[in-house]
């Protein structure tokens, strides 16, 4: 039985570049480097870097993490004065920021849940919402 999500693995062509994009831009704290890779936190989330062939997705599927609606201007901000790349504008519930790591990876930095999202569906629902809860 699955009782959570362990960890992300992203490849990076640039360990010293994305250690700086996630630690310094995002706020991950770093745990341990090695030639060709780092192993990161986020809250309960493990993320590792590890070099390799970088093959960026070309649909919908990223990444999101969590941000406190109260600091949500503030990231935003700073990964907008930072130069990201935006690959989306939102336009579902929440405040969400789409943008891109230096890889090109999908990321969003979003300040609702699941809860919110489920809520807010319900109002507006989807072409064939059900709920199965």
């Amino acid at each position: 039985m699955i009782t959570g999500l362990n960890h992300i693995t992203l490849a990076v062509s640039d360990l010293s570049l994305s250690l700086k994009f996630y630690v310094d831009l995002l706020g991950f704290k770093p745990h341990a480097r090695w030639d060709a890779g780092a192993y990161l936190s986020s809250g309960d989330l493990w993320l590792c870097l590890t070099l390799d062939k970088v093959y960026p997705s070309t649909d919908y599927s990223h990444i999101a993490f969590n941000v406190p609606s109260e600091a949500y201007a503030q990231v935003v901000n700073s990964l907008t004065e930072a130069g990201v790349q935006v690959w989306k504008q939102n336009k579902s519930e929440g405040n969400s920021l789409y943008f891109l790591d230096p890889d090109k990876h999908k990321l969003e930095v979003h300040d609702g849940d699941l809860s919110s999202r489920l809520q807010a569906v319900d109002l507006e629902p989807y072409s064939g919402w059900v709920r199965l809860d």
